[in-house]
């Protein structure tokens, strides 16, 4: 098992920056490529980004890139979502999970799952 306990969330202004850490627990970390996805109001969650166990490779979503930026530390059990720029449309709550297998930005890849962080961005 993974625990995964995502924080950082916030109501922020348009063009504000949040940082997200996500601190997992368990299992190596090491072992599992990281995602972030996200879920808004009314919609189906989605994915936002996706880094390999070693941090060598990532990937984003087209609405997010250049925005956001996903990264890790082994050492430290934690997984981190920067996100700069931000619009009213990343409204969402936030979910970070892990993959056992590969960097993949399909959610039903994912084994483990936090509970979510609350992002609110106002005009």
């Amino acid at each position: 098992q993974v625990q995964l306990v995502e924080s950082g969330g916030g109501l922020v202004q348009a063009g504000d920056s949040l940082r997200l850490p996500c601190a997992a627990s368990g299992r190596t970390f090491s072992n599992y490529a990281m995602g972030w996805f996200r879920q808004a109001p009314g919609k189906e969650r989605e994915f936002v980004a996706v880094i390999s166990r070693f941090g060598a490779g990532k990937n984003y979503a087209d609405s997010v890139k250049g925005r956001f930026t996903i990264a890790r530390d082994n050492t430290e059990n934690t997984v981190y979502l920067q996100m700069n720029s931000l619009k009213p449309e990343d409204t969402a709550v936030y979910y970070c999970a892990a993959n056992a297998f590969v960097a993949t930005s399909a959610e039903k890849d994912y084994d483990y799952w936090g509970q979510g962080t609350q992002v609110t961005v106002s005009s």
